[in-house]
């Protein structure tokens, strides 16, 4: 089985705009939450990216691209510099693309509909679909990068990125594809979409505190996360190394409750990841949650780690999201980043604002502050509405 290696990282979202201040940003345990100014009067806190200016250096046309597409060509760019491609691939047919989207152009479509409804203008905009497919910020990677290999998107919700990244792990070993760009883009802020989360009352108008006794609930947020993956032998041929290999993939399907997840079918995800990774659960020295802050999926989750890693034996554990907020399909993304980073520099980020345990979340979290330790291999995991579940295990690279 062909190995597959990160060769380099990109990110850009509310918690930085870009690998290094990202990661001081979660160590910092700093929340980035205020009033989403994208959606004017809602009052609803978001993670909003405030400082756009770096787009105006991606040579895009931005009367053709949603916002979510922009943060997919500028995260892209930076994992490709990461991994030392600094210019035309060598050959671009065997480059793929695969990236989740779970909202598409939301905040376009929503623009237009104004422009109709509000504002009476006969005609929207030239260049509506284009903004608004879905499979856009996967078509604006590929036309940035020249990537003309397989090129998709992956839309499961708050899965997508994690499909997407697993998605380019079996691309890469089947041979369709020597590297592949995955990862996920969301810019799900538009005064609509917020309106719509808030109305399902797992919002929170505080703060997001994971696993925490009195969490009240997820705070939205947007941007991306994108890796640059490699076979181990094309990585050999032009002279690179890397400190971290995606060993593992896992996915399942709950098939019962829309909105209410099944252990079981999360504890399904992490067995096949660690099954496709040949690795055991004491392996595995960190995991990093989906942990929404919502009062029913952090307990849910915590009962599937149980049900993987057995009472007493659970990994330390801890999520992003109250730094980061939730950006849905791009979520799975940026935390793998996290799980790729806690490897390579032997820390685990803190749960931030964890401020009381809960009874119903009695597992080691990582609270409030990094944990240095050895870390060579850890899960991401990412479970959606629909009960679409993907597990990703990653390890540090050997010889």
């Amino acid at each position: 089985m062909k190995r597959v290696l990160v060769s380099g990282l990109g990110v850009f979202c509310a918690a930085g705009d870009a690998v290094d201040p990202f990661w001081n940003a979660l160590l910092a345990a700093r929340p980035t939450f205020s009033e989403a100014t994208l959606a004017p009067g809602t009052g609803i806190l978001a993670a909003e990216v405030r400082d756009v200016s770096a787009f105006d250096t991606l040579g895009v046309k931005t009367s053709s691209c949603d916002r979510s597409a922009m943060f997919a060509v500028a995260a892209a760019r930076q994992a490709l510099n990461d991994a030392g491609f600094d210019g035309p691939f060598e050959n671009p047919e065997r480059v793929a693309v695969v990236i989740g989207n779970g909202a598409g152009g939301v905040c376009s479509i929503e623009e237009q509909y104004d422009r109709v409804h509000q504002n009476s203008n006969a005609r929207v905009h030239p260049m509506t679909v284009a903004r608004a497919m879905v499979s856009s910020t996967a078509s604006w990677v590929s036309m940035a990068t020249g990537a003309r290999g397989p090129c998709f998107v992956t839309s499961s919700a708050c899965a997508s990125a994690a499909h997407a990244i697993g998605s380019a792990l079996q691309l890469l070993r089947s041979g369709a594809a020597d590297v592949a760009i995955a990862g996920g883009a969301e810019a799900p802020l538009s005064n609509g979409v917020l309106k719509a989360w808030d109305a399902m009352k797992i919002m929170s108008s505080t703060v997001c505190r994971p696993f925490a006794r009195g969490r009240d609930g997820l705070i939205l947020s947007e941007g991306a996360g994108m890796l640059v993956l490699e076979t181990a032998e094309h990585a050999a041929r032009r002279g690179r190394s890397a400190s971290v290999e995606l060993a593992g993939f896992g996915s399942s399907a709950d098939a019962g409750n829309l909105f209410t997840p099944d252990p079981e079918g999360m504890a399904r995800a992490m067995r096949l990841g660690l099954a496709d990774a040949r690795l055991g659960t004491a392996a595995i020295a960190y995991v990093n949650a989906h942990g929404t802050g919502t009062a029913a999926n952090d307990k849910l989750e915590t009962e599937a780690m149980k049900s993987v890693f057995g009472i007493g034996s659970c990994p330390p554990i801890s999520s992003i999201k109250g730094v980061t907020g939730h950006s849905l399909g791009a979520a799975g993304a940026i935390e793998a980043i996290a799980t790729v980073l806690a490897i390579s520099r032997n820390v685990a980020p803190p749960t931030a604002n964890y401020d009381e345990p809960d009874p119903d979340c009695d597992l080691d979290y990582v609270p409030n502050a990094p944990r240095e330790m050895p870390i060579a291999a850890a899960m991401s995991n990412s479970f959606a509405f629909g009960g679409l579940n993907a597990s990703l295990v990653f390890a540090k690279a050997g010889d």
